[in-house]
């Protein structure tokens, strides 16, 4: 299949996140994010901010033992959850197991966020992936070095997981150069969704997404001001809030490309150009969701 459409809000309509069911938390949809490290702690932030700007119920975030207490101070919606670490101050692989149990309970996870790549991340990685049960899956950033080590990881969910890599990320994931990858963003992401069998978010100026059925779909008015620090987790936590709410996994991905991109364009507008920053993306986020809906 070779035809991509454009993403627009008349796509978006046709494949709307649904309604919150009944009035509790639960019914909103429950996230699990596992994420961060001593160095990084702020894309744990970014990330649980953009679920629950998505529309998220409960949340609950999974850090390394130093960085508990103070996400629970700046998350204070949140259930914060210490885990063992590592002497580099990432999440050890200790704890892979009780995470594992943990994702049965929620309805979408995000792991990577602010995760080095290393061993740890890959054992905590396909333990959430092999644990996950009926729950979404989200794989960001450090969370990718599972799927280099095992690519048949993400093949034995019941729903696609949903990949978010940059150009350099993909580069790593597909083994080629990233000039490769930049000149055709477009065949990366195909060439991984085959490989990985996952819906595929391929950001960038132009940001791509392929789902495993073929359909494609490009995003291409977004702003340069979303290159900055952290934009990143706050899309894969736009991703994941909308999976948990119950959007399926395509849909999450296109609507969470779009308010991201929209939030860039509106904060541009009123910052005059470059220089916003992306703890300032997801509080654009709600009213764009609600003006695309209605």
């Amino acid at each position: 299949m070779s035809t991509v459409t454009p993403v627009t809000e008349h796509v978006l309509r046709t494949m709307a996140p649904p309604e919150p069911d009944g009035d509790s938390k639960d019914g909103r949809g429950r996230v699990l994010i596992v994420a961060g490290c001593t160095g990084l702690p702020g894309a744990v932030l970014l990330a649980a901010h953009a679920a629950l700007r998505a529309g998220a119920g409960k949340l609950q975030i999974a850090v390394c033992r130093d960085l508990a207490i103070p996400i629970g101070i700046a998350v204070p919606e949140a259930l914060v959850i210490g885990l063992p670490q590592t002497d580099g101050g990432g999440i050890d692989k200790a704890c892979a197991a009780d995470l594992a149990q943990r994702a049965e309970r929620v309805d979408g996870v995000l792991v990577g966020p602010g995760m080095s790549e290393d061993a740890d991340a890959e054992a905590v990685t396909a333990a959430l992936i092999r644990g996950a049960g009926e729950a979404a899956l989200v794989l960001d950033a450090g969370a990718l070095v599972a799927l280099r080590a095992e690519p048949d990881l993400t093949r034995r969910l019941s729903k696609p997981a949903i990949i978010t890599p940059h150009a350099g990320e993909m580069a790593q994931l597909l083994g080629e150069e990233r000039d490769a990858i930049e000149a055709d963003p477009l065949a990366a992401a195909r060439r991984a969704t085959e490989r990985f069998g996952t819906v595929t978010v391929m950001k960038g100026g132009r940001t791509h997404v392929v789902a495993p059925d073929g359909r494609a779909w490009c995003y291409e008015v977004g702003h340069v001001g979303l290159a900055t620090s952290g934009s990143g987790d706050t899309l894969a936590g736009l991703v994941v809030g909308l999976l948990a709410r119950g959007a399926a996994p395509e849909a999450a991905a296109l609507w969470s490309v779009y308010a991201h991109g929209e939030a860039g364009r509106r904060l541009a507008r009123r910052y005059g150009g470059i220089g916003f920053m992306a703890r300032e993306i997801p509080g654009e986020v709600p009213c764009i969701l609600a003006e695309v809906m209605t």
